[in-house]
């Protein structure tokens, strides 16, 4: 059964009889296991890059991890003869490792998430399967931020030496978590992670440039926004306004980090439609499909059961899902079982729900304001 916070969280805000359906993927274009050699390097020097999904099958992107994604959206149609579409949460920018080690580690660069594709013959022709996902309508890119790193925190450990992420950085990667790194004491993944009034002044420059990179990527600005770990405070809003975004995304809790992230309040009213205090509408996360975060659960029936709920409650489906769903250059057995899970589950939503509608989260943002059909 289950539980009836799931009822709860799905009553208040706004209301529709559509049963929309938006698809929301976070991490692309951001680096985590850069490959195959490289997990194996980690794992050899006692970094357990095993326990940790994200860095055990997490990874750029291949054009085949892409074809494979798209012909499982593809193949699914909703009730207006559109397929499914995935909106593609990405960072715009990587580290440039070369230049960062060459300053001491005192200085941060960065380049074009392409640039960092193009970089390696296994992702050369990615950015091109981007582009005709997008064209196919089965991938849509909003904005996760510039990149999934907290560059302050990044550089001190880096500086510190320690051990564990400056391994990661000679292969390659700053995505190591602490499940698989103990010693890694600061959590640098967050890149909004901090309340400090000059870390809020950094955070919006990086705002800024990471909004008019996507700009000069896809030829649009992206409405809506997701912040990396759900962290964010509410101060930089009106800097997200500023660059054109109008709709949240994320949980129904927001993490609002208390000074340079010794903790956490849990802000609840995050509600599907309602406006945050500087006035950018929540689009609200109220299904889950994460097979590769949680193996052991049948995340078809979990999802399915989300998505009753949310229209049992007039809610559009929001489901979140991260991109280490559908990678397989690191281990092939994850796609294996995650991508027939995705078509099952496709298959099932328009199966239940003949009358639903995929939409993107930007289109849902459009709905809610009554400025779409």
């Amino acid at each position: 059964m289950l539980p009836r916070r799931k009822d709860l969280y799905n009553i208040p805000g706004w209301h529709t009889r559509r049963r929309l359906v938006v698809i929301e993927s976070d991490d692309w274009g951001s680096i985590r296991t850069p490959s195959t050699e490289a997990y194996n390097n980690l794992l050899s020097q006692g970094i357990r890059v095993d326990r940790d999904p994200y860095c055990r099958y997490d990874s750029l992107a291949t054009p085949g991890d892409l074809s494979n994604l798209f012909e499982v959206l593809h193949a699914v149609k909703d009730s207006n003869g559109n397929p499914a579409v995935l909106t593609a949460n990405c960072v715009t920018a990587n580290p440039v490792f070369e230049k960062i080690e060459q300053s001491g580690f005192n200085e941060y660069f960065f380049e074009p998430f392409p640039d960092t594709l193009q970089r390696d013959a296994l992702h050369s022709g990615s950015f091109a399967l981007w582009k005709e996902g997008m064209a196919k309508g089965v991938f849509h890119p909003q904005l996760h931020g510039r990149e999934h790193l907290n560059v302050q925190k990044w550089l001190r450990a880096l500086r510190s030496a320690e051990s564990a992420t400056l391994a990661a950085f000679k292969v390659g990667s700053f995505g190591l978590t602490q499940i698989a790194a103990p010693s890694i004491k600061e959590y640098y993944m967050g890149a909004f992670n901090s309340s400090l009034p000059e870390d809020t002044a950094r955070y919006a420059a990086i705002i800024n440039e990471g909004a008019d990179m996507f700009q000069q990527l896809f030829n649009y600005r992206s409405e809506s926004f997701i912040a990396t770990t759900y962290e964010w405070h509410p101060d930089l809003e009106p800097h997200l306004s500023a660059v054109g975004v109008k709709y949240l995304q994320g949980t129904v809790c927001q993490k609002i980090p208390i000074g340079n992230d010794e903790g956490v309040t849990m802000h609840r009213r995050c509600f599907q439609g309602r406006r945050s205090p500087h006035g950018l509408i929540y689009l609200m996360r109220n299904c889950l499909f994460e097979p590769s975060l949680r193996p052991t659960i049948d995340s078809v029936d979990q999802c399915l059961q989300h998505i009753r709920t949310a229209f049992r409650w007039g809610k559009a489906a929001n489901i979140c899902t991260h991109r280490v769903n559908f990678i397989g250059s690191i281990d092939h057995r994850n796609t294996d079982r995650t991508l027939p899970a995705l078509r099952t589950l496709l298959q099932e939503i328009t199966k239940r729900w003949p009358d639903c509608e995929f939409v993107t989260s930007d289109q849902l943002g459009r709905i809610i304001q009554g400025k779409s059909r």
